[in-house]
């Protein structure tokens, strides 16, 4: 008979509407779980997991470690969103800022009250800016996705960008056009090691929204994720990059945008997103949005 439990929560973060947004679960008390325990629970759940785990040592407040069905992940922007929101529901709101152990380095998190319920905002040092795709690359993503090259962003090449793990980042002429997109999974796939790119962040500027907004779509099947609802991290690296190549352009060395994601798998999210730059050099990036608990379990392990 099993001694040990922890509690295992179902979390629906980038929304406060239950079954929308993106879908994470987090466990608490989860340092007695071994790696293989963490990966067997990711497995079974079929989805990303965060587990929140004590300090290591006096420069964080604490660990999270994310596993995904297949492989443990550096850093999942909406898994920290959701571990953070049970922490506040359930702990208590931080009093200051918290310092998050994460495997792509520590980042700062704020918990505020905002209508009567939590926001978390994630503030960490800013994405690398990766190789920009070859011809060769190019062509074979853009048949994987079922993108025609007359409908790419003029400003906006295939770029690779990293913060934890890579995404490749392709920009589009409007937000119509997400909706056309047919992605091949199993060549996206195949296409995954030659293009160093774990997921594949589609996205189109909203020209004619009253704040600077985008709408996007990512498709991550070597990650066992076939469309991500809503993913922060990916958000962040958009941020970065649209700053980089002039898309949108900073106010007091300051660039907000709001982005939607997640209206194709009918599980709408909103990130709130930050970034704090000089010129064309990235500072910060801040990650800002909602959550909510669907469910809560006791897990026997």
């Amino acid at each position: 008979m099993a001694k040990r439990r922890c509690r295992l929560f179902q979390v629906d973060a980038f929304t406060r509407q239950r079954f929308c947004g993106n879908p994470a679960i987090v466990v608490l008390d989860a340092d007695e779980l071994s790696d293989e325990e963490m990966q067997t629970i990711a497995a079974e759940v079929n989805g990303e997991v965060a587990f929140v785990l004590a300090p290591q040592s006096n420069d964080h407040d604490l660990q999270v470690r994310f596993f995904t069905p297949r492989r443990e992940a550096h850093f999942v922007g909406h898994a920290t969103i959701a571990a953070q929101y049970v922490r506040a529901k359930k702990l208590g709101a931080p009093s200051g800022k918290l310092r998050q152990l994460t495997g792509a380095g520590i980042i700062e998190v704020e918990v505020s009250e905002v209508d009567g319920d939590f926001r978390i905002a994630l503030t960490q040092s800013p994405p690398s800016l990766g190789p920009i795709l070859p011809d060769h690359h190019r062509t074979q993503v853009l048949n994987a996705l079922g993108i025609s090259s007359t409908t790419l962003h003029k400003d906006c090449p295939l770029q690779i960008m990293v913060k934890g793990s890579p995404r490749l980042i392709v920009g589009l002429q409007s937000p119509e056009l997400l909706s056309g997109i047919k992605p091949d999974m199993v060549e996206l796939t195949r296409l995954t090691p030659h293009v160093g790119a774990d997921g594949y962040f589609v996205f189109a500027v909203d020209t004619d929204a009253k704040q600077p907004t985008t709408y996007s779509r990512m498709f991550c099947p070597a990650l066992g994720i076939p469309e991500d609802p809503v993913s922060g991290n990916a958000h962040g690296m958009l941020g970065v990059f649209l700053v980089n190549h002039g898309v949108l352009k900073p106010t007091n060395d300051i660039v907000n945008f709001r982005g939607h994601q997640g209206q194709f798998v009918r599980r709408p999210g909103i990130v709130d997103v930050q970034v704090v730059c000089i010129g064309k050099s990235t500072e910060s990036v801040r990650i800002e949005g909602d959550a909510v608990i669907v469910f809560e379990a006791e897990l026997p392990v």
